[in-house]
């Protein structure tokens, strides 16, 4: 911040010191944006048409979107009060952080991780602790069970780990849990839930009734293709999403973002068709980039993680000169999003390309 940026009237230091919130790099026409892990293709026919029939933009909607509370209920078995939604997952996560955490308090998880983690937690008061990715870029439970003390309030857990795509087993997640105290409230971040393929992966909404400690996120940004109109969903027992409800702004989850979420549903088929040739894809990508000499761990997310360390802004540079928008995130790697087929050819290219440029025992170059 400039000088002549500083504010001028008193904020709070933290606040002030903290970075914008960076948005995936926009793409020109030419280019593919692989930097936001949005869905690529287009939205369906119908969930446009619900969208489009909500056109009271002079009412206010639903502040509850009860009718998507007793659709997501029904799924899961569970009681309307059990389901909350809000304006993306995120927001879900600032909701519970602010229920639970504030000056003096502590707030858990893995690094590197959802880079929204630290932000929401500075703006509670609390303060963030972190514990560091295993060496496959996982999620180390065991040291995390071992970081939790008395002023610890919130633990995250993302499954799969935005931004490298390793997931938490359900073996690994239920191991953790008999550790953690009953009291802590653990939040199981699965924004990339539909894209899992491996049977391992802990599905947070089986362990709903287990654990009255637990609350399950999702969204409909990503499988569903909704990213711009900005519905998450928790499930959790009704006291600890009460709370949240409490800290959430009015209003904030549209009717235009509801409908678009029923009409998702319904066309829920089809969206996991297109789900399935993500991943197939992925899979696809990940398997010739570990052929071509990269060290990519597997993914059960919609992108790729490529761990390159101090090559990530030279990399960077390189893909955007391709014609790919990526998303670096200095100084650990890439987060290369899976896009449209067209991108593919130039994505595995450049791969194959900086291989030859990393030096022998780099962390990113596969040995033999």
């Amino acid at each position: 911040m400039s000088p002549s940026d500083q504010p001028s009237v008193r904020l709070r230091p933290e606040i002030v010191a903290l970075p914008a919130y960076r948005q995936g790099k926009a793409a020109n026409a030419s280019a593919f944006k692989l930097s936001s892990n949005e869905n690529p293709f287009d939205p369906l026919p119908g969930v446009v048409d619900a969208v489009n029939a909500v056109s009271a933009f002079n009412r206010y909607p639903d502040a509850s979107a009860l009718a998507l509370r007793e659709r997501l209920a029904a799924r899961y078995g569970l009681t309307t009060d059990e389901v909350h939604i809000g304006a993306g997952s995120v927001a879900l996560l600032s909701q519970l952080i602010l229920a639970a955490a504030g000056p003096g308090d502590e707030v858990l998880y893995s690094w590197r991780s959802f880079e929204a983690y630290p932000s929401l937690v500075t703006v509670s008061g609390a303060t963030s602790v972190t514990a560091p990715n295993r060496a496959d870029h996982g999620h180390d439970l065991p040291a995390m069970a071992a970081l939790i003390t008395p002023r610890t309030r919130v633990v995250i857990v993302c499954s799969p780990n935005n931004p490298t795509g390793v997931i938490v087993t359900a073996d690994e997640f239920t191991a953790f849990m008999e550790q953690v105290p009953a009291d802590l409230l653990v939040i199981l971040d699965e924004a990339y839930a539909e894209f899992v393929t491996d049977p391992k992966a802990v599905d947070g909404t089986t362990l709903l009734g287990r654990y009255p400690n637990l609350v399950v996120l999702r969204t409909f940004s990503k499988a569903y293709g909704l990213a711009g109109l900005r519905v998450g969903y928790g499930l959790g027992p009704v006291g600890i999403l009460d709370a949240a409800r409490a800290t959430a702004i009015p209003l904030s989850v549209t009717g235009q973002g509801s409908a678009a979420a029923l009409a998702s549903l319904d066309a829920e088929p089809e969206l996991l068709e297109r789900v399935g040739v993500i991943a197939e894809r992925r899979d696809g990508i990940r398997a010739a980039l570990v052929a071509a000499g990269l060290n990519v761990p597997p993914s059960q997310a919609n992108f790729v993680w490529l761990p390159l360390g101090a090559a990530t802004a030279a990399t960077t540079d390189r893909f955007t000169d391709a014609g790919l928008v990526v998303r670096p995130f200095h100084p650990e790697g890439i987060r290369v999003s899976i896009g449209e087929e067209e991108s593919v050819a130039t994505l595995l290219r450049i791969g194959a390309e900086i291989v030859q440029d990393l030096p022998t025992g780099h962390a990113a170059r596969r040995l033999g």
